[in-house]
């Protein structure tokens, strides 16, 4: 998972660039955090874990006709780009310790307000980060927070093999959307 902070950004950056999308607010937010809230994250991610994230399979399961719906999937976009394109080789351990030193300036930066129950769940350290950097959370925050999701989807369900099966296709997706 790229963490709630991470994700509470790009959801807010979201909702900002694409405002010709109504949205009801609560139910896109409890999309985005829902992913993370349950204890089998590979039910809720379809893939054996967060970082194996099927995004076809969410699509045919799901439709994305609901705010709640549109923010499960923005997560697991957000995850799935997370994985395959912004990070290399990491440790869990260091992977959290990473977003505890990020997440007051992610939380400043982004003027997230934690939604009831997650703030127990985000914390706070000094320190310097061991693989992830601001600069490439804001890219990346940037970068997801503009594409168009709809189409984003349609071109998944057109072309499913290439978003399961070839990192590079991601890579090169995501520069040219």
């Amino acid at each position: 998972m790229a963490g709630y902070v991470i994700h509470l950004a790009v959801a807010q950056e979201y909702l900002k660039n694409n405002k010709n999308v109504e949205e009801d607010y609560n139910e896109f937010i409890n999309g985005v955090i829902y992913p993370d809230s349950v204890k089998d994250k590979s039910q809720t991610h379809y893939g054996e874990k967060s970082c194996k994230t099927n995004l076809y399979k969410f699509l045919v399961d799901k439709k994305i006709d609901n705010s709640f719906n549109r923010g499960y999937f923005l997560h697991l976009l957000t995850d799935y780009l997370f994985y395959n394109k912004y990070i290399g080789d990491f440790t869990r351990d260091t992977l959290l310790n990473d977003y505890d030193i990020l997440n007051k300036k992610l939380i400043d930066e982004y003027n997230i307000v934690l939604p009831n129950g997650i703030e127990k769940k985000v914390f706070l350290k000094e320190g310097t980060p061991q693989i992830l950097s601001l600069e490439i959370i804001e890219k990346m925050i940037k970068d997801i927070s503009n594409m168009p999701i709809d189409n984003v989807s349609n071109e998944i369900m057109e072309n499913p093999e290439k978003w399961t099966k070839y990192r590079e296709y991601v890579i090169n997706y995501v520069k040219n959307s």
